[in-house]
């Protein structure tokens, strides 16, 4: 079978290795569809706390191809299935609370073991999903980005009618702005570009504003519209979505005293901050990692908005052409939202 193997910075070798034999307690599952993620250029860039070389890959969905003797019911071959990629260790601290998914020595299929870009792989029973049988399957390959979505959102425990800001209409963001706008929250978007303020019109903002990376936002000139959005209270929930650490800054600025801010944007970049900030406005900042058991219930809000799912894979190429779709991903010049790659099986 054929892997693509990120071997160095920027370089791709496609690799041809054994097919794995089926194993105990896994089920062998033909790749479909991978959706690519921040994460993945980073590792392809060699930006990442990742070792090369590495078969990346975490986002994925697949069809059952083998099963072992003995395998649990309820599973058959042929079946669709989305897969968890995160696997954690069961005794930290945060996993003896039931947070696995910020376990301090957690593993991620294509981050830190061989995952998803090659044609079959044995996954543990316990990390498989059945797909929706109304939901494409290039579609549901989106579960995980819109499972951290769903848990950065569940963290900040939302109020229907209350007013949120979204810092940055990136995927992530664009899928926070989903589920708030789902569950009744009222949102204002933000991103430094037209387009993707545009684009977050389709996934419910209300309103939208353009920020300028070398102002604070909200501008004097944005204020008013901020003030008329919130009713001049400000935002009682801001999301930072960017990874920028002006952008942390701005969401603790415009928050509403008393006020929670997520941060689910993920840099190596440092922040400076007040050591009043937080205290004085009695700020609940939030950070969100990962999701947890949310892959049945991100599936099922796919299938409730198809359109907006389905638009936000601006982007599909063919498991040979790797190289071209990670360049895509880094464009300035394109709206680029969820990049999708069609593996072999999915042709077959």
């Amino acid at each position: 079978m054929l892997a693509a193997c990120t071997v160095s910075r920027e370089t791709i070798e496609y690799q041809q290795l054994a097919e794995p034999a089926i194993a105990a307690a896994h089920a062998l599952v033909r790749v479909h569809h991978v959706t690519l993620c921040g994460t993945d250029l980073h590792i392809w860039e060699d930006d990442y706390a990742t070792e090369l070389p590495i078969v990346q890959g975490h986002e994925f969905v697949g069809i059952i191809e083998g099963l072992p003797v003995g395998a649990p019911e309820g599973w058959a071959i042929g079946d669709r299935v989305a897969v968890s990629p995160v696997f954690s260790c069961g005794t930290c601290y945060a996993c003896s609370i039931g947070r696995t998914n910020a376990c301090a020595d957690i593993s991620v299929y294509g981050c830190y073991e061989d995952g998803a870009l090659v044609e079959l792989i044995n996954v543990p029973f316990d990390k498989l999903h059945l797909v929706p049988a109304d939901l494409p399957l290039h579609i549901a390959s989106l579960w995980e980005p819109m499972s951290i979505a769903m848990q950065a959102v569940n963290r900040s425990h939302p109020v229907r009618g209350e007013k949120a800001v979204v810092l940055g209409c990136g995927p992530i963001g664009l899928l926070v702005t989903l589920y708030l706008t789902d569950l009744g929250v009222d949102v204002l978007a933000a991103d430094t570009l037209t387009g993707r303020t545009d684009f977050a019109r389709q996934f419910g903002a209300q309103q939208t504003m353009l920020v300028d990376p070398a102002r604070d936002f909200p501008t004097a000139e944005q204020t008013p519209t901020l003030d008329t959005f919130t009713r001049g209270q400000g935002p009682s929930l801001v999301f930072e979505a960017t990874g920028m650490p002006s952008s942390l800054g701005n969401a603790l600025r415009m928050v509403a005293t008393a006020g929670r801010v997520v941060a689910v944007g993920i840099s190596d970049r440092e922040v400076a901050l007040s050591m009043r900030t937080v205290p004085v406005k009695e700020i609940d900042l939030i950070g969100s990692r990962n999701s947890l058991n949310l892959v049945d219930a991100s599936l099922e809000i796919l299938s409730r908005h198809p359109e907006q799912a389905a638009a936000l894979v601006t982007h599909r190429f063919p498991f040979e052409d790797l190289g071209t779709a990670f360049e895509t991903m880094r464009s300035r010049t394109e709206l680029v939202g969820k990049v999708a790659i069609d593996m072999p099986g999915a042709r077959a």
